[in-house]
């Protein structure tokens, strides 16, 4: 089998040597070059042609952004940033450039910290070569605005759906920034989101969000209520759960089990949210890697939730749609430049579009 042909792109000498020591730990992944920064990352990876970068932000000379920048307009590959700073925005500037997705770097190098992010790697890097390779360019584009703006009605509008709920993980980012910032006014129904990202970073994510579409979007905290117009976004590292409290309905944030591979877990939110809203909700499964969501689409169903899921050709990585899919629960596959209308449709509301 052919190997997956890796460039490190680190000023950190120590950082180099970890990150290319736990590459080579997978089998089936061969570290062929390194540059200290973005400028000598450029010259590597025209001289090398690699399968994949993995990439620092903060470098000299040339950072890991206008590396990007450079990358994406002439020589489209797969970057996985590997970034220190914890949610930062930089991150998902990153992700809106063309980055595939990103890894919390640690801070110190405490043993068991690096065991995390080896085997975080280890996965990321798989699921990345599970892309078709023939649709690299497309994968890595930078993030485009809506193609489809939800307009305010002409008049009120009462959604037939009461909720929302999203799920995603690798390539996630850039999406969910598509189906919010299509949204130029509050909706009359509610989202939540659980997309697998690590502590630290969620909060730094809801408020990007927050300042580009009309909704409020917050990273949930236990006790939020969830309400019309509002976006509650799981906390890294925890699970978005919901309880009815007479009349409202509100947040529970709540630890992982250990049977909990991936976090925040869409199956726990999914089935959670059925439990209180039965047919007046939509799941979605965007783009990711894993099964998570499909246990969470079958719970949905039997509640009689609607469900859909984002089609392969719009997919960074099609695992968690595929698996809902194969359920034979989903009622509908859209692209992503599909989503928001479909969403719009599925709780009455084409007179947003």
């Amino acid at each position: 089998m052919k190997k997956i042909r890796v460039v490190v792109v680190d000023d950190s000498a120590y950082n180099r040597r970890a990150i290319t020591k736990m590459l080579e730990e997978l089998s089936g992944v061969e570290v062929v070059g390194y540059a200290t920064n973005g400028e000598e990352g450029i010259r590597r990876v025209i001289d090398l042609t690699p399968d994949l970068v993995t990439l620092d932000l903060e470098m000299p000379r040339m950072d890991g952004f206008t590396m990007l920048r450079i990358l994406m307009a002439s020589s489209p590959v797969p970057v996985i940033v590997i970034s220190s700073t914890a949610g930062d925005e930089k991150v998902f500037k990153a992700l809106e450039l063309g980055a595939v997705d990103f890894i919390a770097k640690p801070t110190t190098i405490i043993s068991e910290e690096l065991l995390k992010i080896q085997a975080d790697l280890h996965e990321k890097v798989q699921a990345v070569f599970k892309l078709n390779m023939a649709i690299v360019k497309k994968t890595c584009e930078p993030v485009r605005p809506p193609v489809e703006p939800a307009a305010a009605p002409q008049r009120p509008v009462a959604a037939t759906l009461d909720v929302v709920a999203i799920g995603s993980s690798t390539g996630g980012p850039p999406a969910l920034q598509r189906i919010l910032g299509a949204f130029r006014e509050p909706p009359p129904f509610a989202m939540v989101i659980s997309q697998h990202m690590p502590s630290g970073f969620t909060k730094t994510f809801a408020d990007r969000l927050n300042r580009t579409t009309g909704c409020e979007v917050r990273e949930a905290q236990d006790g939020d209520e969830v309400l019309p117009g509002r976006v509650l976004i799981a906390p890294g590292g925890r699970n978005l759960t919901f309880v009815r409290m007479g009349d409202k309905v509100v947040a529970r944030v709540v630890a992982p089990v250990k049977e909990d591979r991936y976090v925040p877990c869409v199956d726990t939110m999914f089935t959670s949210c059925a439990n209180i809203y039965g047919s007046r909700m939509l799941a979605v499964v965007l783009t990711g890697m894993g099964n998570d969501g499909a246990k969470g689409v079958r719970d949905a169903k039997r509640f009689g939730a609607q469900v859909v899921a984002e089609s392969e050709e719009s997919c960074v990585v099609f695992g968690m749609p595929r698996e809902a899919i194969a359920t034979g629960l989903v009622d509908r596959v859209v692209p992503i430049d599909q989503m928001v209308r479909e969403i719009l449709f599925r709780t009455g509301l084409s007179l947003f579009v």
